[in-house]
């Protein structure tokens, strides 16, 4: 999810489109497009983003943000998500757990 105007492009597309399979562990997760990006859903819930530029963005709250702090984790815009680094990114084990409490932020 990019900003108002923002197209969709083939990086993103295909970023979103590697990424869902390796989130099936946190159960039915589903992207939307959105604003030249993509919202992730697990269970109706926005948990994350991907933008236009194939970063990704985990939704935080007060429960996860010590995570992403420490991780020195940019924000989008000011919205409530955090980019994700590539050393999380290319460990599905480590990729599974952030998501996993950016889900349970959005289902609070």
């Amino acid at each position: 999810m990019g900003k108002k105007g923002d197209r969709q492009t083939a990086e993103g597309a295909q970023f979103c489109e590697d990424l869902l399979p390796r989130l099936e562990r946190l159960g039915a997760v589903s992207s939307k497009k959105m604003f030249g990006g993509y919202g992730l859903f697990q269970a109706g819930k926005m948990f994350g983003l991907i933008t236009s530029d194939a970063r990704l963005f985990l939704k935080v709250g007060e429960s996860n943000r010590a995570r992403f702090r420490r991780a020195r984790a940019a924000q989008h815009g000011k919205m409530p998500y955090f980019r994700v680094s590539k050393s999380v990114l290319a460990d599905d084990d480590k990729l599974i757990e952030w998501a996993q409490s950016a889900v349970t932020v959005a289902h609070e």
